[in-house]
């Protein structure tokens, strides 16, 4: 089966969606399928069998495109759907998979070209939209309009989450839905022992450690603000953040400043993958204080494998994954996180009994065997679609 899959993003990059199309890649790239990427001029190459990579043309103007909405995305998708109609007239495939802002092009392309699509879904871009832009909801029923139409057309959609299989069933009761879950990203056969942030940003004490990205929704400014409380209360503790771009880090550690923790607050900036595992080894307590947004966050499957407690923001992006058994959980407020905050700290054995209970959550429901079955059940689905297709085809021809 010849797959065409459009990537509107910078791919490959340690973040997000990226991470999860490279996971999926490597899934249809076993079950030997012909797959034909397009994704932006940023990114470095990956390389699997049957898997080629083709990018819209090197924009110099264009640089540093930043996960959601934004101007440059734009540009760099105007781009992707002029060579997709390129791509199509040079080669036939069976099916498009479309992530994310590219189901529009695949709608375009099923109106003209017959050829159907799948919907990856790593987020409502209608709710994306109006949360970025609060001024545009003015017209978010125009968005929600046009999601549901892309919904509707698909062959399939493939929602990251349970919150957003419930906004497909809310615009299409009969729509077929393939739940992909993320799954951990340690990397345990790479030998990572010999990292030490303790020692390089001399850190004695208990370590909380963020890692992510820093966009508002993300919750940084709620942590440092509870942070700061913590610190009046409890001097032998230090908050490492991975992550973020440098404008970023530059913001948040004037913020850090503002409230006199800098000296506390350490920011490693963005690392590779192979290194998440031993960041997490070393650290005590991992927070994800996310404010806002229904998709759960890719880095807690990571989190949950490495047997840390957690403390995470009581709000359904983290509740459809976690529960009081295997995390802490407190709700988006100053006050409430950093009560929940101090209990860690404070409670080495609730720490050991989370840890446990969250990595037994990861191992017996997100791993990557079963990723790749739910993905190998969705495609033997479009297996028998394009078998039906081509036996029509050929009937045709013979009447």
């Amino acid at each position: 089966m010849r797959i065409l899959f459009l990537a509107p993003h910078p791919f490959y990059q340690d973040r997000g969606t990226p991470i999860a199309v490279n996971l999926m890649l490597q899934a249809l790239s076993e079950r030997g399928e012909e797959v034909d990427v397009l994704t932006y001029h940023e990114g470095r190459n990956v390389s699997y069998e049957n898997v080629n990579i083709f990018r819209i043309p090197n924009l110099f103007f264009v640089k540093d495109v930043r996960p959601g909405f934004s101007g440059k995305k734009l540009i760099c998708d105007i781009f992707m759907f002029l060579l997709t109609f390129s791509m199509l007239f040079k080669r036939r495939y069976d099916i498009v998979h479309a992530v994310e802002e590219s189901v529009f092009m695949a709608l375009t392309v099923k109106k003209i070209f017959r050829i159907p699509y799948i919907y990856d879904m790593d987020s409502s871009m209608a709710q994306q939209m109006v949360e970025k832009f609060s001024y545009l909801a003015l017209f978010s029923r125009i968005f929600a309009h046009a999601e549901k139409i892309a919904v509707k057309q698909s062959y399939a959609v493939v929602p990251v989450c349970d919150a957003l299989a419930k906004t497909v069933r809310e615009y299409d009761p009969n729509k077929k839905i393939v739940v992909l879950h993320d799954i951990p990203l340690l990397d345990e056969s790479r030998n990572n022992h010999c990292l030490n942030f303790k020692k390089e940003f001399s850190i004695q004490g208990l370590t909380l450690l963020y890692i992510g990205n820093l966009e508002i929704y993300q919750g940084i400014d709620l942590l440092l603000e509870s942070f700061q409380k913590v610190l009046e209360k409890r001097h032998s503790v230090d908050l490492l953040i991975v992550g973020g771009m440098n404008a970023d880090i530059k913001k948040y550690q004037n913020k850090c400043r503002h409230l006199r923790i800098a000296s506390r607050v350490h920011f490693a900036g963005q690392k590779p993958i192979d290194q998440l595992a031993g960041y997490l080894r070393q650290a005590d307590i991992l927070v994800s204080p996310r404010i806002r947004g229904e998709n759960t966050p890719m880095k807690i499957y990571s989190y949950l494998k490495s047997a840390k407690a957690i403390l995470a923001t009581d709000i359904y992006s983290h509740t459809q994954v976690l529960n009081n058994r295997v995390a802490a959980l407190a709700n988006p407020n100053t006050e409430e996180f950093t009560t929940a905050m101090i209990r860690l700290i404070e409670n080495s054995e609730l720490r050991t009994q989370l840890g446990e209970a969250g990595k037994k959550l990861v191992q017996d429901k997100y791993s990557y065997s079963a990723f790749k079955n739910t993905l190998n059940r969705l495609y033997n689905s479009v297996n028998g679609l394009s078998e039906v297709k081509h036996k029509r085809i050929q009937f045709r021809r013979k009447g």
